[in-house]
């Protein structure tokens, strides 16, 4: 989920091309590889929706990535990707403001680079 979700973010970011989001993802439902039923869901929530505009940017944590996450870890099977993905979930709710906002400011103390405030 991870993957297409920044696979579509890149897409719908480079606007000079004018990508049709939703027509890639039907087009890649149908006459490339990459096939799934997670592409299905995908395709019609960009029909529905192609900006999104409306959704606010939360990722639920419903506890399945954690679960996977401490197994792997129990198991010794690396799972860099999966890590990574929960690690997205947690941010987009909030819990890491405060770490950004020290990094922000740590960047600012170091190198100068700019602090943006809140509107």
């Amino acid at each position: 989920m991870q993957a297409y979700a920044e696979g579509f973010a890149l897409l719908q970011a480079k606007q000079e091309f004018g990508l049709d989001v939703a027509a890639i993802a039907e087009a890649w439902r149908h006459g490339t590889v990459v096939r799934s039923w997670l592409l299905d869901l995908a395709a019609g929530a960009l029909r529905a929706d192609p900006t999104m505009d409306q959704v606010a940017p939360v990722v639920a944590d419903s506890g399945e990535g954690r679960w996977t996450v401490r197994e792997g870890l129990d198991l010794g099977v690396p799972l860099p990707v999966t890590a990574a993905a929960l690690n997205v979930r947690l941010a987009s709710q909030g819990r890491g403001d405060y770490g950004a906002r020290f990094l922000a400011r740590l960047r600012n103390a170091f190198g100068g680079h700019a602090v943006k405030r809140r509107t």
